[in-house]
């Protein structure tokens, strides 16, 4: 009787993984309705044979990251609305915001992931989903939040591989040069024109595509990475600032609150750059009139012409990047939407021979064009 029993739970058992296994494989697919629209909310100067930069503020939800079709879709759908506006050509650079590509972690995941209103209950379908992906990466996590570090480090390679696919076919398709936000991996290096994740720490990277969908450069690490992210995303002073050559000039890259040091913009000028692009994030719904946040936990934050909560986030964001960039033309752009409970805000900029361009506040998805 005492084998029987044995043998029944070991059945039990055995059929109980089986089911949950076949369970963490199945990714049904919900209904999707977005709205593609977008507005001009700034378009400064006259069009010549220069070229512009042009910021794209998208409007993303979780939902939009179920699959590549879908977000595709929405960006494809922004850019084709820029062009019939006549603000795409072969010199256009396009910039888009911090982290748009780190949000791909959720790219593939069951349909309850995307429902779910807390971003503590999302992280709890990744891992039921993925038992063996995110025990392995649980592993080799480090920093002081390793289930943070688990959840990107387990999605790195296909994050690493939508994320080439997905930008480097959008600047094919419209011809231009992309600035494709920023996207969190670990060690992250270009090899043979393939985007790679690496085993080291994770880096706060940006990538630029060219007009073919080639990528350029090496992705370019965040500096000094902000409050926020700074107990999972490692530090990337020690990779220096590079300055890429596109059709409209000298382009370099702050990623995030990179923008506010000035030894950054002295980095870049050194080698003459000519155009900057901040990709950038501010978490917190209707943040951006808030006390400014700073960064406590840099150094180099001592050296700010300005302290925490001396200014709003807005004044902060401006005043500190107008300085910086010194008569350098660049372009600060923030994602826009919602993910579970955290959402975001800030209002993209441009600043051009020490004058500073504001657009109109709205609060659905934006484009900021500035011609140079």
């Amino acid at each position: 009787m005492r084998k029987l029993l044995t043998g029944a739970f070991a059945l039990v058992l055995i059929a109980a993984l089986c089911g949950y296994g076949f369970w963490t494989l199945q990714r049904p697919e919900g209904h999707y309705l977005s709205d593609l629209r977008i507005e001009l909310a700034l378009n400064q100067g006259v069009p010549g044979e220069h070229g512009n930069l042009l910021g794209v503020e998208p409007l993303l939800y979780p939902v939009d990251y179920q699959n590549l079709t879908r977000l595709h879709r929405k960006l494809s759908a922004y850019l084709q609305q820029a062009r019939d506006q006549g603000l795409i050509n072969s010199r256009t650079v396009v910039v888009l915001p911090e982290h748009i590509g780190t949000w791909l972690w959720a790219r593939g995941e069951k349909r309850e992931l995307y429902q779910v209103t807390q971003r503590r209950e999302a992280w709890q379908w990744l891992e039921l989903s993925n038992p063996l992906r995110y025990g392995l990466a649980m592993l080799s996590a480090s920093g002081d939040d390793r289930r943070s570090d688990a959840h990107l480090r387990m999605k790195a390679a296909q994050m690493a591989a939508d994320y080439q696919q997905l930008f480097g076919n959008l600047a094919r398709e419209f011809g231009v040069t992309l600035v494709a936000g920023s996207i969190v991996l670990p060690a992250p290096y270009v090899q043979d024109g393939v985007l790679r994740a690496g085993n080291g720490p994770l880096f706060n990277s940006s990538l630029v595509f060219a007009g073919d969908g080639s990528l350029l450069g090496q992705p370019q690490h965040q500096q000094y990475p902000d409050s926020e992210n700074r107990r999972y995303i490692h530090d990337g002073s020690a990779h220096p600032l590079q300055v890429l050559q596109t059709p409209a000039g000298r382009l370099g890259v702050l990623v995030g609150s990179d923008g506010w040091y000035p030894g950054n913009y002295q980095q870049l000028a050194r080698q003459s750059v000519e155009l900057i692009a901040n990709p950038a994030f501010l978490s917190g719904k209707h943040s951006w009139q808030t006390p400014w946040r700073g960064n406590r936990h840099q150094a180099q934050s001592n050296g700010l012409a300005l302290q925490r909560g001396q200014v709003s986030e807005q004044s902060a964001w401006q005043q500190l990047t107008l300085a910086g960039a010194a008569g350098i033309t660049s372009m600060s752009v923030f994602m826009r939407g919602q993910f579970w409970e955290l959402g975001s805000d800030g209002q993209g900029f441009a600043s051009q021979a020490g004058t500073l361009w504001v657009g109109n506040p709205s609060q659905g998805a934006r484009l900021l064009n500035l011609w140079l």
